[in-house]
């Protein structure tokens, strides 16, 4: 799907709502905090501004925003989990504005320590996220996205998840194309002006295998090794990518 420039403007204003979702679970995301109080700080926001969740009822999700602390990948469910010091904690979460949506995620250190390794993940994650996005140019492929995220991701040693990607988003939470963070096998269609992309790296310390939990929902590593995962709503300009998500 081509935007209009009306239609991107209901996506930037959506984007600005996700963006304060983020703001305000990162502040309140401290030791001894649950999940559920995360989930209630963005209800708040959606409620302030006006906005709509597009996770709360998604294919019967219970929550606005998604919470996945240490070897879960996504899809995490607030709930009574109650953060630790030094947890690796993932926050995704959406916003509809008049019918357009935005979607973004990030991963933060509870307490404001963590380990060197669940530090130096974070990092790479987050700028694999920007690789990927810089490709995001009119007459560009597809598939240059992933190749992108995943060089940083392996130049790094750590693994790229293959069961996840990111997404064409608008007037859908999730439309075509779906956005491989690794090189799909053959080249992706042609990037133009007007198209608009979640673009979500989701990387693991140890391997790339995940397994559901049985509460249908909760993506956790195989291995039980650490993740991270970073995205943003981005649409493509004719002066290149414009992120959506960011205040």
């Amino acid at each position: 799907m081509i935007r209009s420039a009306g239609e991107i403007a209901k996506m930037r204003r959506a984007g600005l709502v996700v963006a304060e979702m983020h703001e305000a679970t990162r502040a309140a995301a401290r030791p001894g905090v649950t999940t559920a109080d995360l989930d209630r700080v963005a209800r708040e926001v959606l409620e302030r501004r006006g906005a709509r969740s597009n996770f709360l009822g998604y294919h019967g999700f219970p929550a606005v925003i998604c919470t996945s602390p240490n070897d879960v990948v996504v899809h995490g469910i607030p709930g009574g989990y109650r953060l630790e010091e030094g947890d690796l904690l993932s926050v995704d979460c959406g916003a509809v504005v008049e019918g357009y949506h935005a979607d973004a995620a990030f991963t933060m250190g509870v307490g404001g320590v963590v380990s060197p390794l669940a530090e130096r993940l974070m990092r790479t994650t987050e700028e694999s996220l920007w690789a990927g996005i810089a490709q995001m140019r009119r007459g560009r492929r597809l598939h240059e996205i992933g190749r992108a995220v995943s060089e940083v991701a392996e130049r790094a040693g750590f693994s790229v998840v293959r069961d996840y990607t990111g997404h064409g988003i608008g007037t859908r939470m999730h439309e075509d194309p779906d956005v491989p963070n690794f090189w799909p096998g053959r080249p992706g269609p042609t990037l133009k002006a007007g198209m608009a992309l979640a673009v979500e790296p989701m990387l693991n310390a140890g391997g790339a295998e995940t397994r559901q939990l049985d509460d249908g929902w909760t993506v956790v590593t195989a291995d039980g090794s650490l993740s991270a995962h970073f995205e943003h709503t981005v649409v493509v300009t004719e002066d290149g990518p414009e992120v959506l998500t960011v205040p």
